[in-house]
């Protein structure tokens, strides 16, 4: 039987040996996967750091905070529907700039600028064409 907030099923059980009944509760146990970094070292996936990356990116931009979380927990969905382990950190930033980049064209230039170090004008005016500019939308 499921329980009423629907996060766990109530089992009622006999005991083999004593022939006592008991409840038991079970639970799914999510687990995000870990973030394997560009050095090789890792790290536990963390929303909250997630969240903030948006939220510099976006910064004084007008997104409402219903669409970020929204766009978080997009990201937290896909990454649990991998079924994997770990997961790179790259994949991860660009999962972040998909999001972004429906969001707010400029906190994904912003984002972009620092995900791919930007090292000059030429970077940025590339990437502005891209979002003017998208592929196949010319």
């Amino acid at each position: 039987m499921q329980s009423d907030d629907g996060d766990s099923i109530r089992r009622r059980r006999k005991c083999t040996a004593c022939n006592k009944r008991f409840t038991t509760y079970e639970t799914v146990e999510l687990r995000m996967p870990q973030v394997v970094k560009q050095d090789g070292s890792r790290a536990e996936f963390d929303l909250d750091k997630l969240r903030t990356g948006f939220m510099r990116a976006l910064h004084k931009r007008p997104v409402p905070t219903p669409l970020v979380d929204e766009a978080v927990a997009t990201i937290a969905q896909d990454v649990l529907s991998l079924g994997e382990r770990e997961i790179g950190s790259r994949r991860v930033g660009e999962m972040v700039m998909r999001e972004l980049y429906k969001l707010d064209q400029v906190a994904y230039i912003r984002f972009a600028s620092v995900y791919r170090s930007f090292q000059g004008v030429d970077d940025f005016r590339d990437a502005i064409k891209e979002v003017q500019h998208p592929a196949g939308k010319k």
